[in-house]
């Protein structure tokens, strides 16, 4: 593995703080917004600025015949339409860090979708993995069940947004694209962010728009770092990344936003929340980090 120059590093811990933190700041939004209505904004928003910030270095942003344009259709109907609508319906009835360590057993889906329906091989760092992530589901499942208050169904909805997530990198990686793939990710947000409005008008009770000012905070940041400079951050960074150091990354993604949220949204992890985070990490782990 080659060695990250300075700069490199600093993007890197930058835009795991970033992902982190993105949890516990989208779950104070939640506090005055609807959830759609907050996926429909900020997405749309944040599209925008990606184009022009990607219009103005040079990138092809349109695309050209029918193939891109169902490359654009096809992809973002799991990566960004499933993954960004699921989640943010799950993190509106479980604490932030809870839906975070959820949300990352991604990694683990990915690969053992792979061995389910395109004949990848099943090992023993995947069997590890799928047990510890199961665990983690085990111990949160319990948890939300045991508590009067507790809402098992947000986990469903969080591990529905894992899984179209983790399609959706499979689709990706198997995908012969022309379209640049900043070009690709705006018009999949584009798109996404089109048929949520759709449904936040249709399912949701009119939203109104006087919020505190944490509220605002809270959304600029939606719009300017989470769809904004995170994304722009990680395509500087993933031509270049090591896969290992990329594994680490996010790995550290669901542990930032269980340990940020009680200053944020004052959302203290319980017992099970820290186990089930170990356990999500040791399944990451097990499926990314690759021996020497």
């Amino acid at each position: 593995m080659s060695a990250l120059t300075r700069r490199q590093l600093i993007g890197l811990v930058v835009l795991t703080l970033m992902w982190g933190l993105n949890w516990p700041v989208m779950k104070l939004s939640l506090r005055e917004i609807e959830p759609l209505h907050f996926r429909a904004v900020t997405m749309a928003l944040g599209a925008l600025a990606l184009a022009l910030f990607f219009r103005a270095r040079g990138v092809r942003m349109l695309p050209h015949g029918t193939a891109e344009w169902r490359d654009v259709g096809v992809l973002g109907l799991p990566n960004i339409l499933g993954w960004h609508g699921l989640s943010i319906i799950g993190l509106t009835q479980l604490p932030a860090g809870r839906a975070a360590i959820l949300g990352f057993t991604m990694p683990v889906w990915t690969v053992l979708l792979g061995v389910l329906f395109y004949r990848e091989r099943l090992t023993a760092r995947l069997v590890l993995a799928t047990a510890a992530v199961l665990a983690a589901i085990a111990l949160l499942l319990w948890d939300e069940f045991a508590r009067l208050a507790g809402s098992p169904a947000g986990i469903v909805w969080m591990q529905g947004a894992a899984l179209c997530w983790a399609l959706g990198t499979i689709w990706m990686r198997r995908a012969r694209l022309t379209l640049p793939p900043e070009a690709l990710v705006v018009w999949m947000m584009a798109w996404s962010a089109a048929v949520i409005a759709v449904l936040a008008v249709a399912l949701e009770p009119p939203q109104t728009w006087h919020f505190s000012a944490g509220v605002w905070v809270s959304l600029a940041w939606a719009v300017l770092i989470n769809y904004g400079a995170a994304q722009v951050i990680w395509f500087g960074l993933a031509r270049a990344l090591p896969p290992a150091t990329s594994a680490m990354s996010v790995l550290a993604v669901p542990l930032i936003g269980t340990l940020s949220a009680p200053l944020i949204v004052g959302e203290w992890p319980r017992w099970q929340d820290l186990a089930a985070m170990v356990c999500v990490v040791v399944a990451i782990g097990a499926v990314l980090l690759r021996r020497d």
